[in-house]
């Protein structure tokens, strides 16, 4: 039987902070030992977050990466973002004989505007980012679990810019509520997002330059006529 990452957790010190990355190999060792394979639904906020986690964990697992992110704005750099990720897997599958899957959610940015509206003006990483973790958290539960997945996991955890503490504590949260387990993970750990930007050169992935939400792009001052007109040319490519 695959083993459920909680039962890990439970044997820590509850007032140390849990160093995911250790859990995960401690899972992962656990499927070797028991010669198991188990089916990994990964939400993947980007390509650029994807690549580190496919070439680390496709060798223990066979993965679908699910595309669930209804918070990217404008229309044309999520539709953008999406064919990305696509190109980048297909181009990973070919040069490693990995057969990784993909699945697409709903676009759906007025379900993201009507859950944080209100937080419009919370600083960047702040409770408007952990309110977008756990939709998308969410969505990649319900459908590890429509589809029959052993675990459900994020490559949000990649980034230094996300809290990965919090990506992890609402990832055990929603596995409560639903019947498939929570792959945890600190994927930044062992120079995971360094990799990321190795694998971005190699492959020939685009890298944003935000996140991807209108408020986090207002704040940044990002540039979204730009942020089109080179959307639109990479759909055209």
């Amino acid at each position: 039987m695959l083993i459920n990452a909680k039962t890990i957790l439970e044997k820590l010190n509850p007032h140390n902070k849990v160093n995911y990355d250790s859990v995960l190999k401690e899972v992962i060792a656990n499927w070797q030992a028991e010669s198991a394979r188990p089916k990994l639904l990964i939400h993947s906020c980007c390509a650029p977050c994807s690549t580190y986690v496919l070439e680390y964990l496709a060798q223990y697992a066979d993965i679908t990466i699910y595309f669930a992110n209804s918070n990217i704005h404008p229309r044309v750099e999520y539709e953008y973002r999406s064919v990305v990720q696509q190109k980048f897997i297909a181009d990973f599958n070919q040069k490693t004989g990995h057969n990784v899957q993909f699945l697409e959610a709903p676009y759906q940015p007025a379900e993201f505007i009507k859950k944080v509206e209100h937080l419009r003006d919370a600083p960047e990483g702040g409770e408007r980012c952990h309110i977008c973790y756990k939709m998308r958290l969410d969505l990649a539960a319900i459908k590890a679990q429509e589809l029959g997945f052993d675990y459900f996991a994020s490559a949000l955890t990649l980034s230094p810019k996300k809290n990965s503490q919090k990506i992890n504590e609402l990832g055990f949260e929603i596995q409560e509520i639903f019947s498939v387990n929570y792959l945890p993970s600190d994927f930044k750990k062992n120079n995971g997002y360094k990799r990321s930007i190795e694998l971005c050169k190699e492959y020939d992935v685009y890298r944003q330059c935000y996140c991807g939400c209108i408020f986090a792009a207002k704040a940044q001052g990002v540039d979204l006529k730009n942020v089109i007109k080179l959307a639109k040319q990479g759909l055209q490519k």
